[in-house]
């Protein structure tokens, strides 16, 4: 196979052992492997008893009808007692749940008591505005406490929530509240991004007026912003009017394990967001385990701090059921990275003396265009643990997340999980694995992954192929929302002619020769160049290694002569400026990337950007830089932080 396919990865040499202090529960941490090896699915029962059973579960899975799942069935539980409740009775209401900072620098420390409390008051209003179990409600709010509360209260009386990024635009968000069916919206005049509030009540708003089903009754909204906000009488209510004043009595019932927990929409190929299900008992098994044992849990010492948007899966699961479950303090913060200057998180670090930090590998990249002096100018000494989430990291931007940030000595935990799988499937862990910059490295005690050729077979290290999940998994989504055709065809039918279900996961990946995985990215992302299949994840690895570069993008173009081409948006690093023309820069790295990989991945085309488009949550969307790549009219930019960039982008290709 040619070396500069899909199947061969830059080879990154570099090992880290694990620190000595974390080597001392090397053995506990290790014999997880091992009991996991020796019965599966008595392991996954051993962790779900970790959890509060009003109804302990005598059976761990049903999977007579693949691939419905059916985990724990018989058991009852209450997600948000387990979060909550428990911790309290336990003697720990004192225990602070979350230090919230706001965004213009207003903060709040809320303990398990307090917030236990606030959640009780809102289920009761809930209950008041009719909403039972099984009842669906969207929320649509900014990074506040109350998201968390919202949260929590839903799950506390059997609802179904969806949550929706503070982003979307009035059409994405009715799309989603009337393909639920939501009863009730929770909501807030306004969330503060970048110095401003960003309205969030008028878009709400706008998306009911345009509902064709009309099914929300009421809109709950938590004054935040202080912006002028139109008012319904007859169906909107006010936060602080009937949470604050609501009873703090409130029991909370058990519910079977399968109850549907949340719906949380994703992209799909069609166009049409796929609304993917996640009950109760195995997700929340799984969130907790992870959170517990990839990131080295100390819940008496330890600040957690993960910086993903609850709009997202990474929120849903490492903002609040994993750590709130694990009755672990962590941080929660309202805004951007960069406001009001670069160095917010840094700071945010050492205010609240953040022993681990969970972000995402754009970040990092971004990070470090601004440079190693911003980071240091805080006190990041309390950091002992650093992950990393959402894509694939380059194994530059990995040295940079250790050296600079983690002070040469901190583990990272590089994960690889998506919305459907609800919790990380793949990663190292800290006192067992030498990490490998830029490798998710191995399966998480208790899950089966696979590399798979296009014919099913599996692939011999060194090699490259699909990733699939060959053994169902607690929190694995139980299906796509009013849509088990779709469930079905989207993620078992790739090699549904093999004996037993195959979940594919959608992302090609490297075995080595240790059995390591290193994730190329979607399957999407990758780009067949006259014959040859490359990854634009190995290309942006080799342009980022590359001492001028700071981030870069790539796509595949359309092209008459080799089918795809490959065009690479990069940004420099700001002490670059001016030392070289944007042609300049453009040979040096077409150069580049022919002498780490080959050729026929050199990029037809470099445009030198200030910015990439980005969703607030730090991704890239490639889709809008391969419409300009083949000349189409740009899609929708609803969902990025920034609308103009994809403008500014498209002008300087058109000079």
């Amino acid at each position: 196979m040619p070396s500069n396919s899909i199947d061969s990865l830059l080879h990154e040499e570099r090992r880290f052992p694990p620190p000595e202090e974390f080597t001392g529960s090397a053995v506990a941490t290790g014999a997880l492997y091992e009991r996991a090896a020796e019965d599966r699915l008595a392991f996954w029962a051993e962790q779900a008893r970790e959890l509060h059973w009003d109804t302990p579960f005598t059976e761990t899975l049903d999977w007579s009808n693949p691939p419905f799942a059916r985990w724990f069935a018989d058991g009852t539980l209450n997600v948000a007692y387990n979060c909550l409740d428990r911790h309290v009775i336990a003697g720990n209401g004192d225990r602070v749940a979350i230090h919230w900072e706001g965004e213009p620098g207003d903060s709040r420390t809320i303990t398990y008591a307090q917030l236990t409390d606030e959640v009780k008051r809102a289920a009761n209003v809930l209950t008041s505005l009719g909403i039972e179990a099984g009842d669906r409600v969207a929320i649509y709010m900014p990074m506040i406490p109350e998201a968390t509360v919202a949260m929590l209260a839903v799950a506390r009386i059997g609802a179904v929530h969806s949550v929706i990024f503070g982003g979307f635009s009035a059409d994405s968000l009715r799309d989603r509240i009337d393909d639920a069916g939501a009863k009730l919206v929770i909501t807030a005049d306004g969330g503060w991004r970048k110095g401003a509030v960003l309205p969030l009540k008028p878009t709400v708003d706008s998306a009911l007026a345009k509902s064709a089903k009309n099914t929300v009754t009421n809109v709950l909204v938590v004054k935040r912003g202080e912006n002028e906000i139109e008012w319904t009488d007859t169906r909107d209510v006010w936060w602080h009017d009937t949470v604050h004043g609501a009873s703090a009595e409130h029991e909370a019932q058990p519910f079977e394990a399968e109850q549907p927990l949340f719906i949380l929409y994703t992209s799909g190929t069609t166009g049409k967001p796929k609304g993917i299900l996640h009950t109760s008992g195995g997700y929340l098994t799984q969130a907790s385990f992870t959170h517990r044992n990839v990131f080295d849990l100390k819940p008496e010492t330890d600040v957690f701090w993960c910086t993903a948007d609850v709009g997202w899966v990474t929120g849903h699961s490492y903002v609040v059921y994993g750590p709130l479950a694990n009755g672990a303090t962590q941080v929660m913060y309202e805004g951007v990275p960069d406001s009001p200057a670069p160095g917010r998180w840094w700071k945010i670090i050492e205010k609240y003396g953040v022993t681990i930090l969970y972000a995402a590998p754009t970040a990092i990249r971004t990070f470090m265009k601004l440079g190693r002096e911003i980071p240091q100018a805080s006190d990041l000494s309390s950091l002992r643990l650093l992950g990393s989430v959402g894509e694939p990291i380059n194994p530059e931007a990995w040295i940079w997340y250790r050296d600079i940030i983690g002070a040469g000595k901190t583990p990272i935990v590089d994960t690889w999980w998506q919305t459907e799988t609800g919790a990380i499937m793949i990663s190292a862990l800290p006192g067992v694995t030498t990490l490998k910059p830029g490798s998710a490295q191995t399966p998480i005690p208790g899950i089966s992954i696979d590399v798979l050729g296009e014919d099913g077979t599996r692939v011999d290290p060194p090699n490259g192929g699909l990733l699939v999940v060959s053994e169902p998994w607690p929190s694995m989504l139980r299906g796509i929302w009013g849509d088990p055709e779709r469930f079905k065809e989207t993620y078992w039918s790739k090699f549904a002619a093999l004996e037993g279900s195959k979940y594919f996961a959608g992302d090609g990946a490297h075995v080595d020769t240790d059995g390591d995985i290193w994730l190329l990215g979607r399957v999407d992302d990758v780009m067949n160049i006259s014959g040859h299949r490359l990854s634009t994840t190995e290309i942006e690895s080799a342009l980022v290694s590359h001492p001028i570069v700071a981030e870069a993008a790539v796509v595949g173009a359309a092209d008459e002569t080799t089918g795809q081409a490959v065009v690479a948006f990069v940004i420099l690093r700001s002490k670059q400026a001016g030392k070289q023309t944007a042609d300049e820069a453009s040979t040096l790295l077409r150069t580049h990337v022919g002498q780490q990989i080959g050729a026929i991945a050199k990029p037809r085309q470099i445009f030198v950007v200030n910015e990439l488009p980005k969703t607030r949550s730090g991704k890239i969307m490639r889709r809008l830089l391969q419409d300009v790549a083949e000349g189409r009219a740009i899609g929708d930019t609803t969902t990025l932080a920034d609308t103009s960039v994809m403008q500014i982008i498209s002008d300087k290709m058109k000079a």
